[in-house]
């Protein structure tokens, strides 16, 4: 998610900085941008000199300490795990950026904020993968998010060439309550053998012209990140949210879905075979 962000913020004319901890995954996030922006030249999407102007504004950092201080904005995008948020959260704001926003699918934004030094300033920016194809940005507006700062997440949403939708802090938000109910769902479907995932996908897609199916979607997503909002969402609001028990296996097994290379599809250089 975060290199997805990173792509389309240096799209569309922003000076990026992507802060990857580990050097390895930080190059591999660069191959693909790299490669993304390629293909957008050879489908007449970009043009040659768009796309080398954005690849020259995007940076790459190891740590925090090295994104000088007041930036406009920082998006938090790591795994849902309320600790890690927090700590990344409190060590981001250290940089005073204008706006301090995290992509978190699930977790309450008032409980992210605890602690911060300016609240107000703090506010959900829940992207949608992959980033550069889908029109929609959720923010989520916690009871401490100003009035500018929704004003001007609302404003940056257009500059990045996303429709937003403005919604109240509550665990899982809109999107999100909505579209793991239908993939927890089909994944109790493929365990009961009511049908294979291919099929499940295609019902989905032809039945309720949904762009991907809700299995495919949960490989890209990663089955761990499914889990970890599965989980948030239980503690929220109860049993209609347990994780099946086959989407704790495969987690357990390390079949995380694209980005293991298999979950529910085997995936081979991002791609489905």
């Amino acid at each position: 998610m975060g290199a997805g962000i990173a792509y389309v913020a240096a799209t569309s004319g922003f000076d990026v900085v992507l802060v990857e901890v580990d050097p390895a995954r930080s190059a591999t996030a660069v191959e693909m941008l790299d490669k993304r922006w390629a293909d957008g030249v050879t489908r007449g999407k970009l043009s040659g000199a768009d796309a080398a102007a954005a690849q020259d504004r995007l940076g790459t950092a190891g740590s925090l300490d090295d994104v000088a201080p007041e930036p406009a904005v920082i998006v938090e995008a790591v795994p849902e795990r309320l600790d890690l948020k927090r700590s990344l959260l409190a060590a981001a704001a250290e940089k005073r950026p204008a706006l301090l926003a995290s992509n978190t699918s699930s977790i309450s934004i008032e409980t992210l904020a605890a602690g911060l030094p300016a609240p107000g300033r703090f506010i959900g920016l829940h992207f949608f993968n992959p980033v550069w194809a889908m029109a929609l940005l959720e923010i989520v507006v916690g009871p401490g998010t100003s009035e500018e700062t929704t004003a001007a997440a609302v404003t940056l949403a257009a500059r990045l060439g996303k429709d937003p939708v403005v919604v109240r802090d509550m665990p899982g938000f809109a999107t999100s309550r909505l579209g793991v109910t239908i993939g927890l769902e089909a994944i109790r479907m493929v365990a009961d053998g009511v049908a294979s995932a291919a099929d499940i996908d295609k019902a989905m897609m032809l039945g309720y012209r949904h762009p991907m199916g809700p299995l495919e979607l949960t490989d890209v997503v990663g089955l761990d990140v499914r889990l970890d909002i599965a989980r948030t969402l239980q503690a929220a609001y109860g049993s209609r949210f347990e994780p099946p028990a086959l989407l704790v296996e495969m987690v357990r097994a390390g079949k995380l879905g694209r980005k293991s290379g298999q979950g529910f599809y085997t995936w081979v250089d991002g791609t489905k075979s």
